[in-house]
């Protein structure tokens, strides 16, 4: 699930916090990031347990229905196959899913039921869902496919959602638009006759240990990768330079020089990237020609001892 672009910008997150807070023991940094990269997990298990909060309202509604002797038929059975969806019923009855939850000791939405009841309200007056719920009977392809679009279409465009999330946990911002598409293929993998099985977070532990690593290298070498950047920026004193741009130049030159494996292009290319999403418009240009110039002088230096594939251009 996290890619390591996502580690990157927990790790630039890391540091811009270190650098704000100056603390003299970097375990409880270190205790944020590892925090930060488990709460991606916590939040892909809000939004499975949102779609099943979702299930459990529309059986309550039909109970209702069934119990009111003027209750509209049409409406019943409307109701009655979106709580019939086959794919929605392995997700409300997988051990996993409530297993993960009882581990983490957590129960999303129980006491935030009013999201739940917008995104059905916004649910059931869809065409999809009328067009959905027509039918006498659906089959395993067709539930996950309304189930993408009600993922998909109303609830990771939900702004209401995205504050509350926002809320619970500050990283989740950034982890939304992960999590949404590690559902989204997590939902088209269920399959009739196998059970459920979630995502890992991150699928090799070097991942885990990279991000470790290049927070510890960042800060431990800080002073002396902010003093390669003095002369690099003619048109602008250090001090001007927005703290988060000197963030991802400390970083950009930690992996061309303690990261041997990881090529040089990989990394310019993903610092670059996290800039043009994270700081000012102009920012992934001025990164580059400061970037460009320090690698020039790494190489002069001899100093870029790639190996295996950090030797690819």
């Amino acid at each position: 699930m996290l890619t390591r672009r996502h580690l990157r910008i927990k790790v630039m997150q890391a540091i811009f916090a270190f650098q704000r807070q100056q603390p003299d023991d970097l375990k409880e940094l270190e205790k944020f990031l590892n925090g930060s990269m488990a709460q991606t997990f916590t939040l892909f298990l809000y939004m499975c347990q949102l779609l099943v909060e979702l299930h459990k309202m529309a059986e309550g509604k039909v109970t209702i229905a069934s119990n009111k002797l003027l209750g509209s038929e049409a409406q019943k059975n409307l109701t009655r196959i979106f709580v019939e969806n086959k794919a929605l019923l392995k997700l409300a009855n997988s051990e996993e899913l409530q297993e993960a939850l009882s581990k983490r000791k957590i129960a999303p939405w129980h006491l935030d039921l009013k999201y739940v009841e917008k995104i059905y309200e916004a649910m059931i007056v869809s065409k999809e869902y009328v067009m959905y719920t027509s039918a006498a009977e659906t089959t395993f392809k067709e539930d996950i496919k309304f189930l993408n679009f009600v993922y998909t279409d109303i609830i990771a465009p939900s702004d209401e959602i995205l504050d509350f999330l926002e809320d619970v946990s500050i990283t989740w911002t950034d982890d939304y638009p992960l999590v949404n598409t590690a559902v989204i293929t997590f939902l088209k993998k269920l399959k009739p006759t196998k059970e459920v099985v979630l995502p890992e977070l991150i699928k090799d532990a070097e991942d885990v240990q990279f991000a470790m690593s290049l927070f510890r290298k960042c800060i431990l070498f800080q002073d002396e990768l902010l003093g390669r950047i003095d002369g690099k920026t003619p048109n602008w004193e250090k001090d001007r330079i927005a703290q988060l741009d000197l963030v991802l130049i400390i970083m950009a030159q930690a992996e061309f020089l303690y990261f041997p494996s990881i090529p040089v292009k990989v990394s310019l290319n993903e610092y670059l990237e996290i800039a043009k999403d994270y700081s000012s418009p102009k920012s992934s240009v001025f990164i580059n020609g400061i970037v460009d110039n320090l690698l020039k002088e790494f190489q002069t230096e001899d100093k870029l001892n790639k190996i295996g594939r950090g030797l690819m251009e």
